[in-house]
């Protein structure tokens, strides 16, 4: 099993706003004051043309699929919390908290990648959300997988909770270890990807804003398996989106770190010499818009690619 890969799947915008549904359980986003809808979408599409160009320059593989004309999905450019793959096989996907996000579940995208890729087997979480009592799991921004440890890292929430996830780990053999973080508001943290990354050899965590008691045991499994622990702070995780970093390979098998320019700026000095350590490239953009009104970053528009090992 390998951590990471070289080949990824974004999905290019065609009506990126703020949107309301997901803005009550997600504290990171923000209106665009003073600019039209039609001016936040040009210059969101702006951010991630300039991104993709710069990952392809770098021998990244990335599959650009265009969002449906007239989107009513404003959050289709995030698509790691609708589907993930994995190199036994399946392709799964995820139940999805804000309604108007479910339709970002295309039938063309899994069949593409079914067919392109050989997956086998199809894993179906959204039925969480028919429930009587609906439940949700976001993908991989809810959980943080160690992939060669087979480890589901989540910090529970509203969009990321335990039933899901137990059924996820159950289905891929997964051991599931659960936390509790918070937000900037003191809320429960939406997701677990703004604030950990895992590379091969390292952790990126907002350790300052986990919940006290769970601290130890975290550093704990973490360091069990031989990841080094780079710490960031709460300003960092909350304000600068640090946590949301993704370790890629590119085709010349060179480790890249990936985030966003805001990211890479909060960094201090200290942190970015122990990151400079665990890879070869560094490689950061400015997404400031997509964050603002996205309240995601680097790491939420990159769905990875695993392709399947032979059997």
């Amino acid at each position: 099993m390998k951590q990471t890969t070289d080949t990824i799947l974004m999905i290019e915008p065609t009506n990126f706003c703020y949107n309301p549904d997901a803005a009550e359980t997600n504290k990171f986003q923000k209106q665009a004051e003073g600019l039209a809808p039609t001016e936040v979408q040009e210059r969101a599409l702006q951010e991630f043309r300039q991104m993709v160009q710069q990952l392809q320059q770098a021998g990244i593989e990335v599959n650009v699929i265009r969002d449906v004309e007239s989107s009513c999905t404003p959050d289709s450019i995030f698509p790691n919390n609708w589907f993930s793959t994995h190199q036994t096989g399946q392709l799964v996907t995820y139940p999805m908290a804000p309604a108007n996000r479910r339709g970002e579940r295309r039938q063309d995208i899994i069949d593409l990648l079914m067919q392109k890729y050989g997956y086998r087997e199809h894993v179906k979480l959204e039925y969480f959300e028919e429930l009587p009592e609906p439940k949700f799991l976001e993908g991989t921004g809810s959980m943080i997988l160690d992939r060669v440890n087979k480890i589901a890292y989540a910090a529970l929430s509203p969009r990321t909770e335990l039933e899901p996830l137990q059924e996820f780990c159950n289905r891929l053999k997964y051991k599931p270890v659960t936390f509790r973080a918070y937000g900037p508001t003191g809320e429960l943290i939406y997701h677990t990807n703004v604030m950990m990354c895992l590379g091969d050899t390292f952790a990126v965590i907002g350790m300052d804003v986990v919940d006290a008691q769970d601290r130890e045991k975290l550093r704990q499994q973490l360091e069990s398996t031989g990841k080094e622990i780079i710490a960031l702070t709460a300003s960092q995780t909350h304000h600068h989106f640090a946590g949301n970093m993704l370790q890629l390979r590119n085709k010349q098998n060179e480790t890249i770190l990936v985030m966003s320019e805001a990211a890479y700026n909060s960094l201090t000095d200290e942190q970015l010499s122990k990151l400079r350590r665990h890879k070869d490239h560094l490689l950061f953009f400015p997404i400031h818009l997509i964050e603002q009104c996205g309240g995601g970053s680097v790491r939420c528009m990159i769905a990875e690619i695993y392709k399947p090992e032979q059997v």
